[in-house]
C-alpha cells in the first residue's frame, strides 16, 4: 500500500560503530543449537527472527540489519499528505534483543552459500550459519528511465524506501505554489505494493483539495489496468473532481525520460513540466539477494513455496517483496505471513521433519482520504509450484458501498497498522 525504507546491503560507509552489534557481539561463540542467520529487518525479517526463537529457543537466531531504526511504508503515503508525522513510521529492535535475538548493526557485504558463512560490515567479521533467511526488500533498475539515477533522486524523489525520501516529497509539495502540477511516475509490474502510487495521489490531492485547490495531479502510468482501479477512479470522481488524471500506457503514459534539473518528465507523446515530480522507478530483489545468487534474470527469487527456500541456493530463504510468491501481492502483509511459514518451515526442516504445504493470507489497505479506505484480501496455498488464490479467494472492497463502510475501512486500516507494527517490533 505504501512506500517506506529497505535495505541497501552494499553500503559500507557506514561508521565503524554501526559495524558492530549494539546488544550482542557481531560474532559469538555457538553452542551446538542450530544457527539461523535473518539478513533485514523489515516486516518479514523481523517476524521471522522473532517467530524462530518462539518456534524453539534452543536456536542461536541473529538479525543483519544496518538501520538501528526501521521506517515502516504502510501509511507513510499519509505522511507525505502531512496526515502522519514521521515518527510514527520509525521502530527500533529492543524487543527483539530482549527476545534473545542477537541483534547485528552491519551490512553483509558478503555471502559464501557453500561455507554457510556471511561477511559483515567494513570490519569484515565473519558469522556462519546452518540456514539462512534473506528479506532483500527491493532495489530500483536505475538504468530503465533515461536521466532518472540515484543522483536525480535527491531532486526527483521516487519515496518509495528511506524516511529521507518520504521527508523530501513532503517538503516539496509542502512548498509548492498553489495552481502547480504534482505528477507521479507508476512503475510497471512487478513491484512492491501495487496500490501505493494511486493511495499517494489520492493522498496528494486531499492535501491539494484543502491546501492549494489550484493544482493538479497527474498519474503517468507504464501499465493499461491497476489493482482495484475502478475503487480509486471513482473516489477520485467524488472526492477530488478534476484534481487528478490517470495516464495510462495506452495513452502514452509510460515515462522515457527525466530532466532533473528543471523537473521535467517526457513520454513518447508529451512533456510535463512538474513543480513537483515522483519517479517511481522499476524494481527488482534487493541487492543482497544479487549478492548472494537467489536472484534469477528478471531480477526476483524463485522460492518452494512450502518452505520459501531458494532454488538457486540450497539452505537460503527468502521471504518478502523479494520472493518470487505467484499470485501473492509484494506488501507488508505477505511478508509477514511468509515470515511465520518460513520459520516453521525451518524448524521443521532442522528436526528433519517434512514441512507441511500452508495457508498464506495478505490484506492491503488504501487510504484516500483521513476518513475513507478500500481493501483487498486474499487467501493463497501453494498448488504446481506456486502460489495460487484459495477459498475464499480475493475480497475486493464493494464498488458501491456507502461512505461509512468507507469510514469503518480507514479506522480498520489504523488498527491493522498498530497490530502489525506492535507484533513485529512492539
Amino acid at each position: 500500500m505504501t512506500p517506506a525504507n529497505r535495505r541497501d546491503f552494499l553500503t559500507s560507509t557506514m561508521a565503524a560503530a554501526a559495524s558492530a552489534a549494539i546488544f550482542s557481539p557481531a560474532v559469538r561463540a555457538q553452542s551446538a543449537a542450530a544457527r539461523v542467520v535473518v539478513i533485514g529487518g523489515g516486516f518479514g525479517g523481523a517476524t521471522c527472527a522473532r517467530a524462530l526463537r518462539k518456534a524453539d529457543p534452543r536456536l542461536a537466531v541473529t538479525l543483519v540489519e544496518q538501520n538501528r531504526t526501521y521506517v515502516a511504508s504502510p501509511m507513510s503515503n499519509a505522511v507525505i499528505a502531512g496526515l502522519r508525522e514521521p515518527t510514527e513510521q520509525q521502530f527500533g529492535y529492543d524487543k527483539l534483543a530482549a527476545e534473545g535475538i542477537d541483534l547485528v548493526l552491519t551490512a553483509a557485504t558478503a555471502i559464501d552459500p557453500q561455507a554457510h558463512n556471511v561477511t559483515l560490515g567494513a570490519t569484515a567479521q565473519n558469522l556462519a550459519y546452518d540456514r539462512l533467511v534473506l528479506s532483500p526488500g527491493i532495489d530500483f533498475r536505475w538504468d530503465a528511465i533515461a536521466g532518472y539515477d540515484e543522483a536525480a533522486a535527491a531532486r526527483i524523489p521516487h519515496a518509495f524506501r528511506g524516511g529521507e525520501q518520504i521527508a523530501l516529497l513532503r517538503r516539496q509539495i509542502e512548498a509548492m505554489d498553489d495552481g502547480g502540477l504534482v505528477v507521479i511516475a507508476a512503475p510497471v509490474n512487478p513491484a512492491r505494493c501495487p496500490p501505493a502510487p494511486y493511495e499517494r495521489a489520492s493522498l496528494i490531492a486531499h492535501y491539494l483539495k484543502a491546501r492549494k485547490p489550484r493544482s493538479k495531479v497527474i498519474v503517468l502510468d507504464a501499465k493499461d489496468s491497476f489493482t482495484m482501479q475502478r475503487l480509486f477512479q471513482n473516489a477520485w470522481a467524488e472526492l477530488y473532481p478534476g484534481l487528478v488524471e490517470w495516464v495510462p500506457l495506452s495513452q502514452g503514459g509510460v515515462l522515457a525520460s527525466v530532466d532533473p534539473t528543471t523537473r521535467t518528465l517526457a513520454t513518447d507523446f508529451d512533456t510535463y513540466e512538474a513543480a513537483v515530480a515522483n519517479v517511481i522507478p522499476p524494481q527488482k530483489a534487493g541487492r543482497v539477494a544479487e549478492l548472494t545468487g537467489v536472484a534469477d534474470r528478471t531480477g526476483w527469487c524463485p522460492v518452494d513455496p512450502v518452505t520459501f527456500e531458494s532454488k538457486l541456493q540450497p539452505g537460503i530463504h527468502v521471504i518478502g517483496d523479494g520472493a518470487i510468491a505467484g499470485a501473492m501481492p509484494r506488501s507488508a502483509s505477505a511478508a509477514h505471513s511468509q515470515a511465520r511459514i518460513c520459520a516453521d518451515a525451518i524448524v521443521a526442516l532442522l528436526a528433519g521433519r517434512t514441512p507441511t504445504a500452508p495457508t498464506l493470507t495478505s490484506s492491503c489497505f488504501s487510504l484516500l482520504a483521513p476518513d475513507y479506505a478500500i481493501s483487498q484480501r486474499g487467501t493463497y496455498r501453494p498448488v504446481d509450484d506456486q502460489y495460487t488464490e484459495a477459498e475464499p479467494g480475493i475480497i475486493v472492497s464493494p464498488l458501491s458501498a456507502e461512505r461509512a463502510a468507507r469510514s469503518a475501512e480507514a479506522k480498520e486500516a489504523a488498527a491493522w497498522y498498530a497490530d502489525i507494527t506492535a507484533g513485529v517490533f512492539g
